[in-house]
């Protein structure tokens, strides 16, 4: 059998181990907790948009050769904007697809009005406000800036955000979305763009985890009664 001290020394390391990655393992837990019993449809706030947006038909739109710009287009896609028609060409230029007049970007009121296509009517806003940059863990990271930020009256801080060059909604935010984000981040350990399973820290409370789950078998081996016993016969 094992020497007492060698008990002893699993014992110390098993008890320090699982003390110091009882708060990551409860994180986890909690996480995937949280993770196995949510719709993830409901946390990208699919409830709070409409299920489906019409495209309207255009009448007397121009053709490319009336398009002036300085490149060549290799891009092209017809945008509806406030009612009105638009070509985003070249994931560059937004141009009236009836003046050809290029656009600079949309305005506040053009932009409640794409989020008034695309969320719940029943949804009333009460502030917009224009953001140019971003932090790493922000809401709205990695995504196209700038961008107008369109917060209604709920609850749940819910919040549209539309993209001022191109005039394309892009997402929606709320409450739940923004816990799970950030259990998310607690379970990748991932604590700068949550979605890297590759990191350092991960990778070493993955192996310290394993340490300690081995350390506990071995523990109940070399301590059980029954074990004892037996090795003693033979």
């Amino acid at each position: 059998m094992v020497k007492r001290k060698t008990q002893q020394k699993i014992r110390k390391a098993h008890r320090y181990l699982g003390l110091f990655l009882g708060i990551q393992f409860l994180l986890w837990t909690i996480s995937g907790i949280y993770f196995s019993w949510t719709d993830i449809d409901e946390i990208h706030g699919d409830h709070y948009r409409k299920e489906k947006t019409i495209p309207r038909s255009f009448n007397n739109l121009i053709g490319l050769s009336e398009i002036s710009i300085p490149k060549e287009i290799f891009a092209i896609e017809l945008r509806e904007i406030a009612d009105v028609p638009y070509y985003w060409i070249n994931d560059q230029y937004l141009i009236h697809a009836v003046t050809g007049v290029v656009k600079n970007g949309i305005t506040e009121q053009e932009a409640v009005k794409i989020s008034e296509k695309n969320m719940l009517s029943e949804l009333i806003v009460a502030d917009i406000e224009r953001i140019d940059e971003v932090g790493k863990h922000h809401e709205y990271r990695e995504k196209p800036l700038p961008a107008y930020v369109i917060s209604y009256e709920s609850a749940k801080n819910v919040k549209a955000y539309v993209s001022i060059d191109d005039g394309s909604f892009q997402t929606v935010r709320y409450r739940d979305w923004r816990w799970f984000d950030f259990l998310w981040m607690t379970h990748t350990m991932d604590y700068e763009g949550r979605d890297n399973f590759n990191t350092v820290l991960l990778r070493g409370f993955s192996l310290m985890g394993l340490i300690t789950v081995l350390s506990g078998f071995t523990l109940f081996y070399i301590s059980s009664p029954t074990i004892r016993k037996r090795v003693i016969k033979k």
